[in-house]
């Protein structure tokens, strides 16, 4: 040890570096994982522009509303209603209803954060939690490098609302069919998701065919069926990770084992 070492304080020499501290190879972790993420937000935010031009929206306007709003389901509906000559609380409420489910996401990547974390980190992730950047994030282990997260967003979100701008300005110049078809990419993201996990557990495969199982029988049951669809996620979402959390409970000594394997 030097003689500059000698003088600072023990505590300062060793400390280690934070989870959260800034880690560009973390970052550019992120930025690669989000590429398919953008590419299939692209895509459908597309498809999306199309629905926004009918509501009046110019592109620029496009642009920024999906910027601030990164919800396909939202949106959609947002646009649906404006179209329908809709008031402000009424769109309020449908955006509210139709992304409550990002609420049980919040909620789960809070708990993910290393103790000590800056708060403003968990505010900038707030403002971009989606199925598929929540997929990816919470599928890393041990605590949460919000930078992670923000290469991904990086992408993601410019992606999503540069395609609702050119879908405005595309129009109906392309067939609603062709459009459309380009959303496939966001399916291969679910199963890229889903399918490692699944792979390493029996109970997550089994719980995966029940969600899809009783996500397809929600559709056609009396009363389920009338409630939206973000509605159903959220029910359906705390009945099967609940019943999980209860049936086959996660032993946190084994789980650290294995994200250390």
């Amino acid at each position: 040890m030097n003689s500059k070492s000698k003088l600072l304080a023990p505590e300062l020499v060793n400390a280690e570096r934070p989870i959260w501290a800034f880690s560009k190879k973390i970052f550019c972790e992120g930025m690669r994982d989000g590429v398919p993420i953008a590419l299939g937000y692209f895509a459908v935010s597309f498809s999306l522009g199309i629905a926004a031009r009918r509501a009046g929206f110019t592109p620029f306007q496009g642009f920024l509303v999906s910027l601030l709003n990164n919800a396909s389901a939202g949106e959609y509906a947002a646009f649906a209603i404006i179209m329908a000559n809709a008031t402000y609380l009424e769109v309020a409420v449908i955006t509210l209803i139709a992304n409550a489910r990002y609420l049980l996401m919040s909620c789960a990547l809070a708990q993910r954060f290393a103790p000590g974390t800056p708060f403003w980190h968990r505010l900038v992730i707030g403002y971009d939690v989606t199925d598929e950047l929540f997929g990816i994030t919470i599928a890393r282990p041990g605590s949460l490098n919000p930078y992670y997260t923000y290469g991904a967003i990086l992408l993601a979100a410019p992606a999503w609302a540069i395609g609702t701008a050119l879908g405005i300005i595309a129009g109906n110049l392309l067939p609603l069919r062709a459009v459309s078809a380009l959303s496939v990419a966001l399916y291969g993201m679910f199963l890229a998701i889903i399918i490692p996990p699944a792979r390493k557990s029996r109970v997550v495969a089994a719980l995966v065919a029940i969600s899809f199982a009783l996500s397809f029988l929600c559709n056609y049951l009396p009363g389920i069926s009338a409630l939206s669809e973000g509605t159903r996620t959220i029910l359906l979402t705390v009945l099967i990770s609940g019943t999980a959390a209860v049936l086959f409970p996660v032993n946190p000594d084994e789980q650290e084992a294995e994200h250390d394997a």
